[in-house]
């Protein structure tokens, strides 16, 4: 997949739909989503910027999604 192509909503679902937590970070505001079961509307909204594409970076680990930055949680949780 081209860099250049911007990634919206559905991408974010299908991002959600093999993982089991989401982790959205906007500075020092962090949100956490259990998205194994279902995927709340929050939970995509808080990985989309006001464009409607998706934030960046995004990051997959494992069955958890990151999306924005925060260094103590990306240390946390990247270590």
């Amino acid at each position: 997949m081209p860099a250049s192509r911007k990634l919206q909503v559905t991408d974010a679902r299908e991002l959600l739909e093999k993982a089991s937590r989401l982790i959205a970070m906007k500075g020092k505001k962090v949100q956490e989503f259990a998205v194994a079961k279902s995927i709340p509307d929050e939970a995509v909204a808080a990985m989309l910027g006001p464009t409607g594409n998706l934030r960046a970076p995004t990051v997959v680990r494992g069955k958890t999604v990151l999306v924005g930055f925060n260094d103590e949680i990306f240390t946390k949780t990247l270590g």
